[in-house]
């Protein structure tokens, strides 16, 4: 097999029962995902030797699978035991996002739109990615929504969702923000355009409720379930843009940064606040207790 080196960071993929170095060209112009969009991924994070909730990522990603109409062909564990083999071909020194991925290859006969589900594909990707865990970030309201479970794919982690998110990193960057502050079509506060958003008011941490409009991620859960156990009052609620601009601190989570504190939303300046820092501090307590591999 040919192979495009041009990968930005070390990477290697594991598909077809070897691994690959670099960027391997395996999706072709007739294929179903690169015309019709049917991809599916997860993503789990090594750092310091231990992958957090590699378990659940793995879970997931078989179950956007089969949510988007394609075949779980390789068992949680298996992906899991790959990811390990995968992280011993780098170097230790640099975090690692882990990347397990299904596409399919034929639409079904009679209805090329919808996949064909033995044409399912599965890879998983592993390459270099720095932590930018606890890095204060700017957010605005985006004018852009979250679609409803009717209008879009939102029971999967699918590529096709993603076209969204990035006009609204694109939008909010134009504007000097980092990311953006995102509502449902209902006009309530969601996450951001690619993480979870917490805000805390009068020492209460409130989250948006999780309502099938956006993926209430694996480190969301971990999260509100740390916090609540350290006696934290964690409340899953509706929440409007006005509750956030009254807030006394924001916070994000998610798998690629895990905790980070917002520092100012449209025109108000806000503080790294103790939630956060307790937040990140809680998680990476945790995780270390999870050393495997």
């Amino acid at each position: 097999m040919a192979v495009d080196t041009s990968a930005r960071t070390a990477t290697w993929t594991y598909v077809d029962g070897e691994w690959i170095s670099g960027n391997p060209p395996l999706i072709g112009p007739v294929s179903h995902a690169m015309w019709l969009g049917s991809t599916v991924f997860d993503g789990a994070r090594w750092f310091d030797g231990i992958a957090p909730d590699l378990d659940a990522h793995c879970r997931r990603v078989n179950r956007s699978a089969a949510n988007m109409g394609m075949k779980a062909t390789v068992s949680d564990e298996e992906i899991e035991r790959l990811a390990w083999e995968g992280v011993k071909k780098f170097d230790g020194k640099t975090a690692i996002y882990i990347k397990p991925m299904y596409w399919a290859e034929h639409g079904q006969a009679g209805s090329v739109v919808a996949p064909d589900p033995e044409s399912t594909r599965f890879a998983l990707c592993l390459f270099e990615a720095p932590m930018h865990t606890a890095k204060p970030h700017s957010l605005t309201l985006s004018p852009f929504r979250r679609p409803t479970p009717e209008c879009a794919m939102t029971d999967a982690k699918t590529g096709s969702l993603y076209p969204n998110s990035g006009r609204m990193i694109v939008e909010a960057r134009a504007r000097g923000f980092d990311n953006a502050l995102v509502r449902d079509m209902n006009g309530n506060v969601v996450e951001t355009a690619s993480s979870n958003v917490f805000m805390v008011k009068d020492g209460v941490v409130s989250t948006p409720a999780a309502n099938r409009t956006f993926l209430a991620g694996i480190t969301r859960a971990r999260v509100i379930g740390l916090l609540r156990a350290a006696g934290y009052e964690v409340r899953e609620v509706t929440l409007s843009v006005e509750d956030f601009m009254d807030a006394d601190e924001i916070f994000t989570s998610g798998n690629y940064s895990k905790v980070a504190p917002v520092n100012r939303l449209d025109g108000r300046e806000l503080q790294e606040g103790p939630v956060a820092r307790k937040a990140l501090e809680l998680y990476m307590d945790w995780a270390r207790t999870t050393r495997v591999g």
